[in-house]
C-alpha cells in the first residue's frame, strides 16, 4: 500500500524539520506548542482516531505552500490539510508526527467578476463571507453547508460539500471551474478554467473535488456564480408519518416542480431543536417537512406544493407570511445537528443518501435500527435529493451504548447500500467511511483509485490513512 512508504519522524527528524520549516515560513506560521497543536488534531466526527501533530503550520501564501510541501517530501513527513474542521468523517485528522497544514489564513477573496460570473478564492474564505460578498454584485454562490458560517470554500471542495439548497443549485462540484493546486513534491498544477465552456483534456478538477486533501492542497479556486434569486418563501407541513412526508417529497418531484429547498426534520430532531433554541416547533408531528421557492410567484408554487402534501395526508400545511418567518424555519433546520448534540453529548452523524424513490424505506429501516439498539437516532434530510443524515445521539462515556451506536450507525450504511444508495451525499469518507468505501466501490474501483492516488503522491505523504 501507498501510505507504507512514510514513517513518523524521529526526534532527531523533527528537528530538522523545524528549522527547514523555519526557514520559509513566518515565525508566527510555525505552531508547537503541545497544548496548541492538540487543538488542531481532529474535526468534528466522533469514534475516528487521532494521531499528535509534529508542527501544525499557518501559510498565507502559494510560496509558503510550496515550501512547506517540498520540505515534507523531502523528509518524507506526511501532511494532513485542514479548513475550519467543520467536517464529519474524520478527513482532517491529524496522524502522529505529521504535518498539519491549515489553511484559514489563506482567506482573500481574490475576484468577483459581474460579467463572466465568477470568483476567484482562496482556500480558506469562509463560505458565508463569499456569499455575502457577492450578494453585493446582484450574484449568488449556491452551496451552502449547514456550517456555512464557518465552513471554509478549501473544505467545502475537499469534501464536494452539499447544503440545503442542493435540490435545485446542486452541489460544490458543479461550480468550480478551476483550482491551483500544490501537489505533493511542491509543483504548482493550474486546472479548468475561467470560461463558461470548455473540454480540454481530462476533467482533473472535478478530480481534485472530493479528494479529501489526498491528491494535492488546493491554494486557489475559480467559482461558477448565478444571479442572485428572489427572496424565497416557507411551507411547514407536518405529517403524522415519515412514510406520510415522503410520500408527499415524491408527489413534488414527480409533479416536476422545483423547490429551492426540500428538507425534513423528524420528531427526534424537532424536539430537539425546541429543547436548544426554543423555537416552538411543533411536537406533535412525526415529521415536519419543510418547501421553498424563490420563483417570481413562490406564494402561488407553495400553494400547489401544499395541496400535494395534503394529499399525501399532511396534518396541517402552514406557509410562512414573509422571508422573516421563512428564515427562522430555515434555522431551525440549520440547527438541527448542533441541537442532536446537545442529546446525549456525543453524536455519530450518518450520510446516506438513496435514490427519492426508496427515501420511504430507508427512514422506517433507521425507525426500526434505533429500536433494536435501543437508542435514540435523529433524522434531518435534505428530502429532495434522497440525502438523509441520521444522527445517533449516545453517552461516550458508557461502553456498551457506544457499541451500539457503532452497530447502529454500520447498520444504516448498510441498509442504504441495499436501497440502491450511496455511504456519502456530501460528507465525505475520511477515517469513519473507510471500510465502507471498500465495499461500495468494490476491489477494482479501491485498485483504480490507489493507482490514482500513486500517480499525484507517490510517497503517500498527502492525508496517509483517509478514504482506503
Amino acid at each position: 500500500m501507498i501510505m507504507s512508504r512514510i514513517e513518523a519522524p524521529r526526534d532527531d527528524l523533527t528537528g530538522n524539520l523545524l528549522d527547514r520549516l523555519r526557514a520559509g515560513l513566518p515565525a508566527e506560521a510555525v505552531l508547537t506548542d503541545p497544548d496548541v497543536t492538540a487543538s488542531y488534531a481532529n474535526d468534528m466526527a466522533s469514534f475516528c482516531a487521532a494521531g499528535a501533530p509534529a508542527v501544525v503550520v499557518l501559510p498565507r501564501t502559494v510560496e509558503q505552500v510550496q515550501h512547506i510541501m517540498r520540505t515534507a517530501t523531502e523528509l518524507r513527513v506526511p501532511v494532513v490539510p485542514q479548513g475550519a474542521r467543520t467536517g464529519l468523517s474524520g478527513a482532517a485528522n491529524a496522524s502522529d508526527g505529521c504535518i498539519v497544514l491549515s489553511l484559514t489564513r489563506m482567506d482573500r477573496i481574490l475576484e468577483i467578476n459581474p460579467v463572466d460570473r465568477i470568483a476567484v478564492v482562496e482556500p480558506g474564505v469562509v463560505n458565508a463571507t463569499l456569499s455575502r460578498a457577492v450578494g453585493d454584485h446582484g450574484l449568488c454562490y449556491p452551496p451552502d453547508p449547514s456550517s456555512w458560517e464557518s465552513c471554509t470554500i478549501g473544505g467545502n471542495i475537499g469534501t464536494a460539500s452539499g447544503g440545503l439548497c442542493c435540490v435545485k443549485y446542486g452541489v460544490t462540484a458543479e461550480y468550480v471551474l478551476g483550482l491551483d493546486v500544490v501537489l505533493a513534491d511542491g509543483r504548482l498544477l493550474s486546472t479548468g478554467r475561467r470560461t463558461a465552456k470548455g473540454v480540454a483534456g481530462y476533467d482533473l478538477t472535478r478530480l481534485f473535488v472530493g479528494s479529501e486533501g489526498s491528491l494535492g492542497i488546493v491554494v486557489r479556486a475559480i467559482l461558477a456564480l448565478r444571479p442572485k434569486p428572489p427572496r424565497q418563501l416557507v411551507l411547514a407541513a407536518e405529517f403524522a408519518s415519515a412514510a406520510d412526508a415522503c410520500d408527499a417529497v415524491c408527489r413534488i418531484m414527480k409533479g416536476r416542480h422545483v423547490p429551492s429547498l426540500l428538507e425534513l426534520m423528524d420528531n427526534t430532531t424537532v424536539k430537539a431543536v425546541n429543547d436548544l433554541a426554543h423555537m416552538g416547533l411543533p411536537e406533535s408531528t412525526r415529521a415536519l417537512l419543510l418547501a421553498a421557492f424563490d420563483t417570481p410567484d413562490p406564494a402561488a408554487d407553495l400553494a400547489e406544493v401544499g395541496a400535494l402534501c395534503e394529499a399525501a395526508g399532511a396534518t396541517q400545511v402552514v406557509p410562512a407570511e414573509d422571508t422573516a418567518e421563512s428564515e427562522l424555519l430555515l434555522q431551525a433546520r440549520r440547527l438541527s445537528l448542533p441541537a442532536l448534540e446537545t442529546v446525549k453529548g456525543t453524536t455519530m452523524i450518518d450520510d446516506v443518501c438513496v435514490p427519492r424513490s426508496r427515501l420511504g424505506e430507508l427512514l422506517e429501516g433507521i425507525e426500526r435500527i434505533a429500536g433494536t439498539h435501543r437508542l435514540t437516532i435523529g433524522v434531518c434530510a435534505h428530502a429532495g435529493d434522497g440525502n438523509t443524515h441520521p444522527t445517533v445521539c449516545f453517552d461516550a462515556q458508557d461502553p456498551e451504548e457506544s457499541r451500539r451506536a457503532r452497530e447502529s450507525f454500520d447498520e444504516i450504511m448498510a441498509l442504504g447500500l441495499e436501497l440502491g444508495g450511496t455511504i456519502t451525499g456530501e460528507h465525505g469518507v475520511g477515517v469513519l467511511k473507510k471500510e465502507w468505501l471498500a465495499r461500495e466501490i468494490g476491489p477494482v474501483g479501491v485498485e483504480m483509485q490507489r493507482a490514482v492516488k500513486a500517480a499525484f503522491d507517490p510517497l503517500g505523504i498527502l492525508n496517509p490513512g483517509k478514504l482506503f
